[in-house]
């Protein structure tokens, strides 16, 4: 079928790969920083063309025949009746936010009435939650708005041409908080109670169809969120989830339709293959790890691994509830950790670092829970961030997790994700794919874990967790 290119413009960053259109082989890739200091709020979207640009530079795209887009969560990219924006782009986890997400809530009636309506409750960095402090704030700059575009939709705009025609695709809709999964449709509604007025909003086409073609004849594929991309790019299908490990840590699963979730723990989202994929976000997943490594005096990580085999499963009666920041799965915003199981035996460093690995793991494999418990099934736990890599980590998780444990290498996902939706919509243009099946890439190079002998183990260090979770917060998982 030829190559295709998938570009992942991520906060910091614009990553290229060029892949074959047939097997996915990854054959050249470009790299580029955004021109910008550090992660603001704020960020002028033309930042996004030029490091793009860098990135292809050389020749890269030579040959292409098709583009995949997979862009940043989040970002609102507003634009007035001429198409220029109005204010730069708000981007990222906005902490300026945070009130208009609990005004949000009680306008719609609560949590509840946000679940049933979009399938997850406003969070400070959701789109509809900025477009609230943007009307509030800067109520010109919303006064001039007339159409919402996400960071994905507004770069495969741009690649087009600027054509009067607008797209977005049902991943990237999905984590607005005004499109819901379950119906497939606007709620131009909280729009309006979000914003103050109607905005224009792209058209979601299906994880199939091309948003269009450049003059040049390039194919440009729907585009995606990132999450949904990197899903895409692992080859996740049904009974598979994916467990990320960074400062907070998700879990999301592939599933056959959206689900509605009363008390907000789980964000229905829509996956980039016409799926579903709810997810489930903790607050506290490598930060605990950090936190409990300056605690301990240790330099870094490795370090902490290191220390922490040094120890038994169950860290000698140790259990950490690692809530440092608060947390999102339970739902206890206001809490603190809890350290338990101190007796003198048990009062040793490698028992303290051993605790910390496996509150980190219960506090996912709790979060894993909440999609089981929804009728989710999960046979396999991809495990994605640096940390997956930690001795440590690998030794806890298939037992804690109670599945195969798959460590994919190191790769970019989302852009090889964006990629493979190109391959998609260029063979279904060409009449070589079908639309509800996307080509079928080799899956990604992993090292496998099983939990063998060591189960019975694991998930009694996994009752201890939840003995101690449920004294210290009963009823916290309760709808």
């Amino acid at each position: 079928m030829g190559i295709v290119a998938g570009l992942d413009s991520s906060p910091e960053f614009t990553r290229i790969v060029v892949c074959d259109a047939d097997t996915g082989a990854v054959l050249r890739q470009g790299y580029a920083p955004h021109p910008v200091e550090g992660r603001p709020s704020d960020v002028d979207p033309q930042a996004w063309l030029l490091s793009l640009g860098e990135a292809a530079g050389g020749g890269l795209l030579e040959g292409v025949q098709a583009i995949g887009v997979s862009s940043q969560q989040n970002a609102v990219v507003a634009l007035d009746s001429q198409g220029n924006t109005t204010r730069p782009a708000m981007v990222g986890g906005d902490r300026r936010a945070q009130v208009a997400a609990a005004d949000l809530v009680d306008a719609l009636g609560g949590r509840e009435a946000w679940a049933g309506a979009v399938g997850c409750v406003p969070q400070a960095a959701q789109p509809v939650t900025k477009l609230r402090w943007l009307s509030k704030s800067e109520p010109d700059a919303a006064a001039r708005t007339a159409v919402l575009l996400q960071a994905h939709d507004w770069l495969v705009w741009q690649l087009l041409g600027r054509p009067v025609r607008r797209t977005t695709d049902r991943g990237g809709a999905s984590g607005t908080g005004y499109w819901s999964a379950a119906t497939g449709a606007y709620r131009t509604d909280l729009v309006e109670l979000a914003l103050g007025h109607q905005a224009m909003l792209p058209e979601v086409i299906g994880p199939a169809e091309a948003a269009g073609t450049t003059p040049e004849g390039l194919l440009i594929s729907a585009g995606t969120g990132e999450t949904m991309a990197a899903a895409f790019g692992l080859g996740i299908g049904l009974g598979d989830a994916v467990v990320s490990l960074g400062a907070s840590g998700s879990v999301m699963a592939v599933h056959p339709e959206a689900l509605h979730d009363p008390t907000g723990m789980i964000t229905a989202l829509a996956d980039a293959t016409g799926m579903h994929l709810p997810v489930v976000t903790t607050l506290n997943a490598v930060r605990t790890l950090r936190g409990t490594a300056e605690l301990l005096g240790l330099p870094d990580l490795e370090s902490l691994s290191d220390l922490a085999m040094k120890s038994t499963p169950g860290a000698h009666g140790l259990v950490l509830l690692p809530y440092l920041e608060g947390e999102r799965t339970p739902n206890l915003p206001h809490t603190a950790g809890t350290l338990t199981g101190l007796r003198r035996e048990a009062m040793r460093p490698e028992h303290l670092a051993r605790a910390a690995f496996e509150g980190m793991l219960c506090g996912l494999a709790d979060a894993l829970d909440v999609l089981r418990g929804r009728g989710v099934e999960v046979r396999r736990v991809f495990l994605l961030g640096a940390a997956a890599e930690l001795p440590a980590v690998q030794a806890s998780a298939p037992s804690l997790f109670g599945a195969q444990v798959v460590v994919p290498q190191p790769a970019d996902y989302a852009a090889i994700g964006a990629a493979r939706q190109a391959a998609w919509a260029l063979g279904t243009s060409q009449g070589t794919l079908d639309a509800r099946t996307p080509p079928a890439w080799r899956g990604a190079a992993a090292q496998v874990l099983e939990p063998g002998e060591e189960l019975a183990v694991g998930q009694a260090v996994r009752q201890q967790f939840v003995s101690v979770r449920e004294q210290t917060h009963p009823g916290a998982f309760r709808a």
